[in-house]
């Protein structure tokens, strides 16, 4: 039960109203992690994808765009067709890693991603 009183000069005026009239406060969002992997499912939004990663020149931010790309074609044969274990591959696509540029070639191709050269 809701009391609402309102207080005028010197009368005093008071509303009561039911319960089935008085909202309740909504229930909080439940917000979900952003993965982009999940929105990687073509080859054009690949090479986007990775087209700017590569223009924000951050070692770090392309491997985790490295890393975005693998679990959306799949971590497993990602590591299979690199030649590296799945474990090898996580752990070379961690923030911080400090891969060989071998590595990241093998892990390049495996995705069918090419790093070309362009002239600034």
């Amino acid at each position: 039960m809701l009391t609402i009183c309102i207080q005028l000069n010197t009368f005093v005026q008071v509303h009561r109203y039911s319960d089935e009239f008085v909202s309740k406060p909504p229930k909080p969002l439940k917000l979900v992690a952003f993965d982009a992997a999940r929105y990687l499912n073509d080859d054009e939004g690949v090479a986007e994808y990775m087209t700017a990663v590569l223009e924000a020149n951050d070692h770090d931010l392309l491997l985790l765009a490295l890393g975005d790309v693998a679990r959306a074609k799949g971590m497993a044969q990602v590591a299979k067709d690199a030649g590296l274990g799945r474990e090898s591959l996580y752990k070379a696509l961690a923030p911080g890693a400090k891969p060989r540029f071998e590595t990241v070639m093998k892990v390049a191709r495996a995705l069918g991603v090419k790093f070309t050269a362009r002239q600034v």
